[in-house]
């Protein structure tokens, strides 16, 4: 059965792509599943956060494949995983270049991580337009969410207003979500019973209800 695909895009820098691409990919691991990560975004954060894992001597939640790849090989590179894995989460530059294209095209959906602001949510018109001419599925991932206030709801409204399907999970602004990345690793095997942990776990779980993920085989 080919791989189920999902990119983490969003043309808007320093919304969170790279985070939420690891620790969903390990979440998914860690129910047994065969991932793999992409990375054909130039900076290249998700291949020096997997690196650093790679050399990890402590406990990881499960195995994880890396590919960093970009330009016409892309599609190519993806046929191949397609064979191998069941998910496969890309990273993709911010920005409308010729990779981020492809990985939305060739995608079952699209995540848009969004932090709670109005700037932010404007700045998803290009995700969102680039997933409808694709006719991919998109959701938004409310990122860094403050710990109080009302600006979740009202992020939600303005969402809400511009037909924007949002996701009911949320990952909150939390230091273990840091301090996890630093280490290459998931608070679910950093600090696995923190509330972090727990956003992610509900996050992977509502994301895979609606792909309709059958169980991890045992």
């Amino acid at each position: 059965m080919a791989a189920t695909i999902i990119t983490v895009a969003q043309q808007k820098g320093g919304a969170g792509k790279t985070t939420l691409a690891a620790q969903l990919a390990v979440a998914w691991a860690a129910e047994g599943r065969r991932v793999a990560v992409m990375d054909i975004d130039p900076q290249a954060s998700l291949g020096d956060w997997h690196r650093i894992r790679s050399e990890s001597d402590g406990p990881l939640a499960g195995p994880l494949a890396l590919s960093a790849i970009a330009g016409w090989r892309v599609s190519t590179e993806l046929g191949r995983l397609r064979r191998s894995f069941d998910i496969i989460v890309i990273d993709s530059p911010p920005h409308a270049e010729t990779e981020a294209k492809v990985a939305v095209r060739e995608a079952d959906l699209v995540l848009v991580p969004v932090q709670p602001s109005p700037m932010d949510v404007w700045a998803t018109q290009p995700t969102m337009d680039l997933a409808a001419s694709a006719k991919t599925g998109a959701l938004v991932v409310l990122n860094r969410v403050p710990a109080r206030g009302r600006v979740v709801e009202t992020v939600r409204t303005l969402l809400a207003e511009q037909g924007r399907p949002v996701a009911e999970a949320t990952l909150g602004n939390r230091v273990a979500f840091i301090s996890a990345m630093m280490e290459g690793k998931a608070v679910i095997e950093s600090a696995p019973r923190s509330p972090a942990a727990d956003e992610v776990r509900t996050l992977a779980a509502e994301v895979g209800q609606r792909l309709g993920l059958r169980p991890a085989a045992a």
